[in-house]
């Protein structure tokens, strides 16, 4: 810590024995600095706070509002664009003395600089201006400024409100002739489905349609199985019930004592006809026993004889009735018999169709798959050049764009840059940061020792002492002259930096 001390007391009196150096050098550096402050021009900023409604309720209502973000993007490059920067040049002192393309280029690219846009909420901008053209007087770059500004906001005005209208009658005009093209090829599309269709009407809508008719036929054809089953047994079962009643009904009967074989008999040929009725078959084992029992009992009633009986008989009402239902359900049988026939018939000629014309079902089902993506796509168009319509109707009656200014731009009275008093400051500081340089460099290139510490360290032996210089009173005399013109001097360093400071405040709140 002692070393750092003594480095900087032996630079602070290398410093003080070259005063003059370090005045000299203080001078000089403020001076140029000075004057390079003194020759940036000032720059003037205008700014303009704008609100813009993008969609209105109606617009949002109908669906034809568009993205927020995409829109506030589209704001913020239409307001910067090179297009609307060409304009603003042209039609104010810009574009004064620019004559080439690669003048004006130029132009745009450090106007774009100077300008900037900035979005402070959804529907809210800030539009400024800075401008400080060295070979402009403050007034004018002041008024230009604000002139740049204005400028802006009357393109973005008109580009938005007038443009706006003209991109959508544009839009309707393309879509109208697009909507013309697509009508001549569905209709073509159409024309060759039709002669495909009358041509092979086996074949309408494809291999994928006769998949389906396929399929829906044979899901049929099981419900007519299941309902033809149904039917048969139901007429089993009336044939089973009308074989068990009797036709008549008896009266007062007079009989012989032989005839018992012959009630046998009938009781068997029921009990027979009961069991067919009931869907079995002739090797079913109850069908044979019953059946030898028949046979038996037939012998036996030969053997008796005829019988002989007087008996009085009335028709059967129950026999009438199960006769009628019996041929109701022959009528079914038979109807859902001839169902199944057809059925039958269709799933054969469309599978013969699926199998012996691949080359036909599949052209038939790239025809329909033509015209149903055309008649999509055609929807489609229709349905967008509807919603063009709507918009500029909307926007004719009552233009979805709303631009309000907040903050129109005014003349400003305040430079915005540069910071002067501060650059002043700047300059006095490293004016005198390079004088103390300037003496501590010249200090350590001379062979001199500015302290006894320093000397000690550099010969590596002990100091005893050091003798002081002494003066005559001439020399005091002549010193304290040369220390008066160096407080003068620094005076008048310091007056001229209040001076200068001064000055900037007073010119501070006015356009020069």
């Amino acid at each position: 810590m002692n070393e750092v001390f003594d480095e900087l007391r032996s630079a602070l009196y290398s410093a003080w024995a070259r005063k003059w150096l370090v005045l000299g050098v203080a001078w000089g550096v403020c001076l140029l600095g000075w004057l390079v402050v003194a020759m940036i021009p000032n720059s003037y900023e205008a700014k303009s706070r704008i609100f813009i409604q993008l969609d209105d309720v109606l617009a949002q209502q109908i669906g034809i509002a568009g993205s927020d973000k995409t829109d506030i993007a589209r704001v913020k490059q239409t307001l910067v664009g090179s297009e609307n920067l060409e304009k603003v040049i042209r039609s104010t002192k810009l574009g004064q003395g620019v004559s080439t393309p690669r003048e004006m280029e130029r132009e745009i690219a450090e106007l774009s600089e100077d300008v900037a846009v900035r979005s402070e909420e959804d529907n809210l901008f800030e539009i400024s201006a800075t401008i400080g053209k060295s070979e402009l007087s403050d007034a004018e770059n002041a008024a230009l400024a604000q002139d740049v500004v204005q400028k802006l906001l009357d393109i973005f005005r008109e580009e938005n409100i007038a443009g706006s209208r003209g991109e959508v009658a544009e839009t309707v005009v393309f879509l109208d002739q697009q909507l013309e093209e697509r009508a001549r090829e569905l209709e073509a599309a159409e024309l060759r489905r039709t002669a495909f269709e009358a041509e092979h009407p086996e074949l309408i809508g494809g291999a994928a349609a006769i998949s389906n008719k396929l399929q829906n036929a044979r899901t049929e054809m099981r419900g007519v199985e299941a309902d033809l089953a149904a039917a048969q047994s139901a007429l089993a079962a009336i044939q089973g019930q009308l074989a068990g009643t009797p036709a008549t009904l008896p009266g007062a009967t007079i009989q012989s004592p032989q005839g018992s074989a012959s009630a046998a008999l009938s009781q068997a040929q029921s009990q027979l006809a009961g069991l067919r009725a009931r869907g079995l078959t002739s090797n079913h084992p109850d069908v044979i026993a019953a059946q030898r029992q028949v046979q038996l009992l037939r012998q036996q009633a030969a053997a008796e004889g005829p019988q002989t009986s007087r008996t009085s008989s009335t028709p059967n009402p129950a026999y009438s009735s199960l006769v009628s239902i019996r041929a109701e359900r022959q009528a079914n049988v038979q109807a859902l018999m001839a169902r199944k026939a057809s059925l039958q018939a269709d799933i054969s000629s469309m599978i013969a169709d699926q199998a012996s014309e691949p080359a036909l079902a599949a052209e038939a089902q790239r025809i329909s798959r033509d015209y149903e993506v055309l008649k999509t796509k055609y929807d489609d168009l229709l349905q967008d050049r509807e919603e063009m319509k709507l918009r500029g109707q909307v926007e004719s009656e009552r233009s979805s764009f709303k631009f309000d200014v907040i903050s129109p731009p005014a003349l400003p009275l305040k430079p915005a840059a540069p910071n002067r008093p501060l650059l002043l400051i700047g300059v006095l500081i490293a004016g005198l940061g390079a004088g103390v340089g300037a003496a501590f460099a010249i200090g350590q290139i001379k062979s001199t020792f500015s302290t006894t510490a320093s000397l000690e360290r550099a010969m590596e032996v002990p100091v005893i002492g050091a003798i002081s210089r002494t003066f005559t009173d001439a020399q005091r005399a002549a010193e304290a002259r040369r220390m008066k013109m160096f407080y003068a001097a620094t005076a008048a360093l310091g007056g001229l930096f209040v001076i200068l400071l001064g000055i900037e405040f007073v010119q501070v709140g006015t356009v020069a």
